[in-house]
């Protein structure tokens, strides 16, 4: 990883795009050692994730990494879901958080020398130029190692230093006793495509789609 040790570093973190691209890959982050890891590169001014809750369930499974981030060194930024239902019937839940993510990066810019987006979305390829307008450097983490893999030609290209999550496994691999296991739960046909980021209802199980 390309990093001084002069840097103000700002980590945007896309909650269910890197849960997903680390379940692709075979392993559950720890965040107490990803922000350990980053903190070591330079200053650390803010750690932001991102998430949507499903306000409606009387236990949100993924409440507890929620509470337990706010607690220990990150900025949550979270908001409810929206329900719809699509042209086949389907019942889809929305929680897509790519305005949060830009807002909070582009008014943080005036603060940041460097920033590191966890994500594969395309979406951002266009925030990343701006930032990168704006005389900052920023790195994106996500994987080509899955099949098919997590993120999006454009955004890669984009950015100034592309980071293979998997080459950060072993210093940020979960091994148990340390920050709580991601609890966006899985369902074994998630599948990625150009739509928006959302959160699907699969027999009664919610999982998360985004989009690359």
């Amino acid at each position: 990883m390309n990093f001084y040790p002069s840097e103000r570093i700002g980590l945007f973190i896309d909650g269910s795009n890197l849960y997903a691209a680390a379940r692709a890959l075979g392993f559950d982050i720890d965040y107490k050692r990803l922000l350990t890891v980053f903190s070591s590169k330079g200053y650390l001014i803010r750690a932001f994730y991102y998430t949507a809750l499903v306000d409606d369930q009387e236990y949100s499974p993924i409440r507890p990494l929620v509470d337990w981030l706010d607690y220990n060194g990150y900025t949550m930024v979270t908001k409810p879901t929206k329900e719809f239902t699509d042209p086949s019937g389907r019942r889809k839940i929305k929680g897509n958080m790519d305005i949060e993510l830009a807002i909070d990066m582009m008014e943080m810019l005036d603060t940041l020398d460097h920033i590191v987006l966890f994500s594969g979305d395309g979406d951002f390829r266009r925030l990343v130029e701006a930032a990168q307008r704006k005389g900052r450097r920023v790195s994106v983490v996500s994987t080509i190692k899955s099949k098919p893999p997590m993120i999006a030609d454009e955004l890669r290209r984009q950015a100034d230093v592309f980071i293979e999550l998997n080459d950060l496994r072993a210093e940020i691999e979960r091994r148990g006793g340390h920050s709580p296991h991601p609890h966006h739960p899985p369902h074994e046909d998630d599948d990625f495509d150009d739509a928006d980021d959302e959160i699907v209802s699969v027999h009664g199980v919610q999982r998360y789609v985004g989009s690359v």
